[in-house]
């Protein structure tokens, strides 16, 4: 089978089945990830990357099933995200401890378990709960797919299993709505939207068997013990920020919304100030401030903020757009994604060898073609209203995508580049948790300003306004690939 890589100083240790038997006494050979490896990462990191878009399209048959509600239904996308995102870290932490492997099986289990709960929950909170335990599983299972590329892969190879992950990451999400319209439009055995979480059981048990035989276990040789204090300042960070700005305005902004926010940028500042003492100290705090500060890292993440705030409200008001105003059903409003997919994906195989060629002008260039994109979508929504069918949004779409092909893979490489791979969990799991966080806070914001907007201007001018925030944030991020390492290891 063929190798992927191996990292140049043995940082990890192999699991006996994964790795032939070495003397006692001689030193352990460095883990080594194949080919059926890497791909089976890759799918075990698609499905949670999958499942925070695949219920957009299916929320109103979701409402006419349960009877929801809107402030329900805000759950079901909310609490999957916070989940996810507070324990990102946190997974990423316990897979240096424990074992990345065993943590990515459990993690597997863990999410097909859940899933199997989201597809049987017979009201709608029950689904929220469910939600909530899918997100938490998903933050056990995603950092361990990164972690993995890190620690066992190297060189060139590394390189190309990362741009891999980053083509993985916006694919799964955009094939998350195209798959939640055709799933949900199949009606299969009469499951109607049951069916985009129970598609997840048979998945994520493939990917656990194929780990089993095909992913070496990897973990630090020195693992840090739990930072408490820091786990629990950024989960309330989190929380504070996140949960009153995804369910104010469908709860009619009560006080605990207000109180929620103020308190998120105090307790920011608390997580900062612990994090920074207890590196000061030698303590093992949960985000290292020295792994921010190498310039890859600090420049890559301050860069997915933007990209994935707008990302993430682009693909929320797109599906809600597309259902309530042009009145598609789940499987047009699907299928009016697919080329953004396909663009997309395309992009994504492009970037290693443009990335190699133009270096950091990869992603500026992808920036201002997303930009572009966006612009012309804003022109097809506004001049033709509502007269719109599959095949006018897909030049739009298509432009759009291939923009976001070439910057969001290269990110993912840029960050991961000059992490350790003794903190390979640490690493994916700050990324992880900020890309999710960017995601939330995009559904947040700019699903709030299309939501709102609607009701007073229509569905087309709330859409057209919509996207023409979003290029503030194509703005910043064009702004911020300047700050990117010229040349991409």
């Amino acid at each position: 089978m063929t190798r992927i890589g191996a990292p140049a100083v043995p940082s990890s240790v192999p699991s006996s089945a994964s790795a032939p038997a070495v003397r006692s006494g001689a030193p352990a050979a460095p883990p080594v990830l194949s080919a059926l490896g890497l791909l089976t990462v890759l799918l075990g990191a698609a499905l949670p990357m999958v499942d925070f878009f695949i219920v957009n399209v299916a929320l109103p048959t979701i409402d006419r099933d349960l009877d929801a509600g809107p402030a329900v239904l805000e759950m079901v996308v909310a609490g999957y995200g916070v989940a996810y995102a507070v324990l990102l870290v946190l997974g990423g932490r316990l897979g240096d401890m424990v074992g990345r492997r065993t943590l990515f099986l459990w993690g597997l289990a863990a999410f097909a378990l859940t899933s199997l709960a989201c597809g049987l929950a017979p009201s709608a909170w029950t689904l929220v709960a469910a939600r909530v335990a899918q997100g938490a599983a998903s933050a056990l299972l995603l950092p361990q797919a990164l972690a993995t590329i890190q620690a066992a892969t190297s060189g060139s190879s590394r390189g190309k299993a990362l741009s891999y992950y980053g083509a993985t990451a916006g694919v799964a999400s955009v094939v998350g709505q195209v798959l939640g319209g055709v799933l949900v439009s199949a009606d299969i055995a009469g499951s109607g939207w049951r069916a985009i979480f129970l598609v997840n059981v048979p998945v994520a048990a493939v990917a656990f068997a194929l780990a089993l035989k095909s992913v070496p276990e990897t973990r630090s040789q020195h693992p840090a013990r739990i930072d408490r204090a820091g786990t629990a300042l950024l989960a309330v960070t989190l929380v504070a920020l996140l949960l009153p700005l995804t369910e104010g305005r469908a709860a009619g902004w009560p006080l605990w919304s207000w109180l929620l926010l103020a308190l998120s940028p105090f307790a920011a500042a608390a997580f900062v100030t612990v994090e920074t003492r207890g590196e000061r100290a030698g303590g093992n705090p949960l985000l290292p401030p020295s792994l921010v500060r190498v310039h890859s890292v600090r420049s890559g993440l301050m860069l997915i903020v933007p990209f994935c705030l707008g990302f993430g409200g682009f693909m929320f008001v797109l599906a809600v757009a597309m259902q309530d105003g042009l009145h598609f059903g789940a499987l047009a409003a699907g299928a009016g994604l697919a080329p953004l997919c396909a663009a997309f994906f395309a992009a994504s195989l492009l970037g290693p060898r443009a990335v190699n060629r133009f270096g950091r002008a990869t992603v500026t260039g992808g920036s201002l073609i997303q930009g572009v994109g966006l612009l012309v979508l804003a022109g097809t929504f506004f001049w033709g209203w509502p007269d719109l069918g599959v095949w006018a949004l897909a030049p739009g779409m298509a432009v759009a995508g291939f923009g976001q092909g070439l910057v969001l893979p290269v990110v993912f490489r840029v960050v991961l580049s000059e992490i350790p791979p003794a903190q390979a969990g640490v690493g994916s799991g700050a990324m992880a948790t900020t890309q999710q966080s960017s995601l939330a806070l995009g559904v947040a914001t700019l699903g709030t300003l299309f939501l709102t907007l609607s009701g007073s201007v229509g569905v087309r001018d709330a859409l057209v306004w919509t996207l023409l925030a979003q290029l503030a944030a194509v703005v910043l991020t064009t702004a911020l690939s300047l700050r990117l390492p010229r040349t991409v290891r």
